[in-house]
């Protein structure tokens, strides 16, 4: 059966996920995205993920459209790891596959904090992060996809969320609310993509390059021939 576009955007996007969750390496990526574009069948589409855990094959294009709120299911609701940091004349750091409890508490005096949220867990959808920077940092890093409201106090310090890349909000993603104040410090919130993200995106930059490159040599024998 000739492949729809539906499905081969239903691969492409497992391959995506594939690299993220480190079963694939890039050159494998990039080698199976191409073979997904030139594919003709379904079988030959299905033959590229056959390798990976949840290969939903023969998969229906409702399912396929789900698999993005899927993923934010599988990251709410487990058991907080945290629910607090404080530095004095140091510094604190949560990062990585932690999970965050409905409300997190951070506190800085005269230090500073990093909250990475990029790949962590969430014990609820509605999450409260409570920081109080006194002649401190508290830096806040969430993903594009999640909803941040920051409505702290500031004297003499900053207290908002500024630079990074821009929201691409998912509804599935949790809301994030980041609280308190910043007296002669700072509390900032920044929207980063994962290494995994941008490592994905630069490989489908360079697979479009590849394939425009193709495109034109195809033109260029057409009229030459």
């Amino acid at each position: 059966m000739r492949a729809s576009d539906t499905e081969r955007e239903r691969i492409t996007e497992r391959l995506r996920e594939a690299v993220a969750e480190g079963r694939l390496s890039m050159d494998e990526f990039n080698e199976r995205l191409d073979a997904a574009y030139r594919a003709r069948t379904s079988g030959d589409l299905e033959l590229l993920v056959n390798d990976l855990p949840g290969n939903s094959r023969g998969g229906s294009p409702s399912a396929a459209a789900g698999q993005a709120p899927q993923r934010w299911t599988d990251r709410i609701g487990g058991r907080a790891t945290s629910q607090q940091a404080f530095a004095l004349w140091g510094g604190f750091d949560r990062r990585g596959g932690w999970t965050v409890p409905r409300v997190f508490k951070a506190f800085a005096l005269m230090g500073g904090g990093d909250l990475d949220l990029r790949e962590a867990n969430f014990e609820d959808r509605e999450i409260t992060v409570r920081c109080w920077s006194i002649m401190g940092r508290i830096d806040i890093t969430v993903p594009p996809e999640v909803t941040v409201e920051v409505t702290g106090a500031r004297v003499m310090g900053r207290f908002r969320e500024e630079g990074g890349v821009e929201p691409r909000i998912d509804p599935a993603a949790p809301r994030i609310r980041v609280q308190g104040l910043a007296l002669m410090g700072g509390v900032v919130v920044t929207r980063k993509r994962t290494k995994a993200d941008r490592q994905r995106q630069k490989a489908e930059r360079e697979r479009e390059a590849r394939s425009r490159s193709r495109l034109s040599e195809g033109e260029d024998h057409r009229r030459l021939g």
